[in-house]
């Protein structure tokens, strides 16, 4: 038995056992990453998909994603690899891809205009070995590292990732510290930290999704950018104001049909507010 350290949940694993996130194991004492190279979706993407409207616009990028997650949103999309029952039989089914082989295929399509490799569709942090250790690949063959996450995990583990990564999309869900730990699962002290570190040492967006009746107040907005606003660099300056901000349209799915699609005057409304903070901000699934 062993305790992972990858987030706040410091999942105590048993010998053979999986962690909440269903990904993690314990292998002769050690915690390990279970979908270590086994991936379930790879697709080349437009970047502006991940979503990145500043970050090498009109590329195209190899976007790879295994399975499982450490929160548990009740309206995930992409619930089919993150922690529905499906993701496990998805778990049984993916296919072994090694570094070497996905940092191949990334310079396979640069002819095709990709420019590097996303780690994306599910969480890549709870497995973060292999995003590191095909990261540095993908380096090697000059091309660029895209980490699309929910910014769960410990400054550790970002601090681990922080050589090969050049861009982040980081979902920042909410501002309360109910929605985030009660609703998602989460732990919101967490996300901000992690958010604060990441930007320090790589290209970030943020993404908002707005869920009617969870997170979709102008007050919540405005606390949510001010505090976006207010990060700053490594030596105390400031660089919040030039973080884009994706605020992005609710659909109902998954757990979460109970309620309508948010109204799109309303993701538009609060995309005003957050220019009030924010020099770059986003409307999607509108």
């Amino acid at each position: 038995m062993a305790v992972c350290k990858v987030c706040f949940r410091h999942c105590n694993i048993p010998e053979g056992g999986l962690g909440f996130c269903g990904a993690r194991t314990c292998l002769n004492g050690e915690v390990t990453a279970a979908n270590y190279g086994r991936v379930t979706s790879l697709a080349l993407d437009p970047i502006e998909k991940k979503p990145l409207s500043r970050f090498m616009p009109g590329s195209m990028i190899v976007s790879a994603g295994s399975y499982g997650c450490n929160l548990r949103c009740p309206f995930c999309q992409n619930n089919q690899i993150s922690w529905s029952e499906e993701a496990m039989r998805q778990a049984v089914r993916a296919e072994y891809i090694p570094p070497e082989e996905l940092a191949a295929i990334a310079a396979a399509y640069r002819s095709r205009g990709n420019v590097g490799v996303a780690f994306t569709y599910n969480e890549p942090l709870i497995g973060y070995e292999y995003v590191r250790d095909t990261a540095r690949l993908v380096h090697e063959q000059g091309m660029v590292n895209v980490l699309v996450t929910n910014g769960t995990a410990t400054q550790q583990v970002l601090g681990e990732l922080a050589p090969y990564i050049d861009a982040m999309n980081i979902d920042l869900k909410g501002f309360t510290e109910h929605y985030y730990n009660e609703v998602l699962g989460g732990d919101f002290r967490m996300v901000k930290e992690f958010i604060a570190g990441a930007a320090r040492i790589c290209h970030v967006e943020l993404t908002t999704l707005i869920v009617p009746g969870e997170n979709d107040t102008e007050d919540e907005m405005r606390a949510l950018t001010k505090w976006v606003a207010g990060l700053t660099d490594a030596d105390g300056r400031p660089i919040g104001t030039e973080i884009p901000l994706h605020v992005s349209r609710f659909f109902p799915q998954f757990h979460m049909t109970d309620r309508r699609a948010t109204d799109v005057r309303q993701v538009y409304r609060l995309a005003e507010v957050a220019r009030e903070q924010l020099k770059y901000v986003y409307t999607g699934n509108c």
